[in-house]
C-alpha cells in the first residue's frame, strides 16, 4: 500500500513541525527549503511538511493529507514542489499576522509569485506557533 494515499493523520509525525521559537520567517523558510527537495529524505518530505504547518483553518479548507497533496500538485500550485529558486520579499507583520510574497522559479522555469499568509496558532497541537492560513497567487 502506498503510504502517501494513507497518510490522514496530522500532524505527520515522520515531517518537521512548527515549533513555539520559530518566527514567521523561519517557518516559512522550513516549508519551502522542504518544497525545494520534495522527496529528501522520503518521498513526498516537503509536501507533509507544509502540511504540518498548515494552520487548522487552512487544513479545514483543503482537507485530509490526500487533498492537500492533490493541491500543490495542482497546476496553481505545481510550481513549489521541487522549485529551483525562491526569492522572498520583505516580511510585513503586525502583532498576530505576517505575510510575505516570494517568486518561485518551477522545476520547468515557470515563475510564480505567492503571497503567503501566517499567524500563530490559537488552537491544536502548535498553539502558539506560526503556521501558514494561505498561499494565494498574485
Amino acid at each position: 500500500m502506498d503510504e502517501r494515499t494513507e497518510t490522514t493523520g496530522y500532524p505527520i509525525e515522520t515531517a518537521p513541525t512548527p515549533a513555539p521559537e520559530d518566527g514567521p520567517e523561519t517557518a516559512l523558510r522550513r516549508q519551502l527549503d522542504a518544497l525545494a527537495d520534495n522527496d529528501d529524505p522520503t518521498d513526498d518530505a516537503g509536501i507533509r511538511t507544509a502540511y504540518n504547518f498548515a494552520s487548522p483553518a487552512a487544513r479545514r479548507r483543503t482537507g485530509s493529507y490526500d487533498r492537500f497533496a492533490r493541491l500543490l500538485r495542482s497546476p496553481r500550485y505545481a510550481p513549489l514542489v521541487d522549485h529551483v529558486e525562491a526569492v522572498a520579499g520583505p516580511l510585513e507583520r503586525d502583532w498576530s499576522d505576517a505575510t510575505r510574497r516570494v517568486t518561485v522559479t518551477g522545476p520547468d522555469g515557470r515563475t510564480v509569485t505567492y503571497e503567503f499568509r501566517l499567524s500563530p496558532a490559537a488552537t491544536g497541537p502548535f498553539r502558539n506557533c506560526w503556521q501558514t492560513d494561505a498561499v494565494v497567487v498574485v
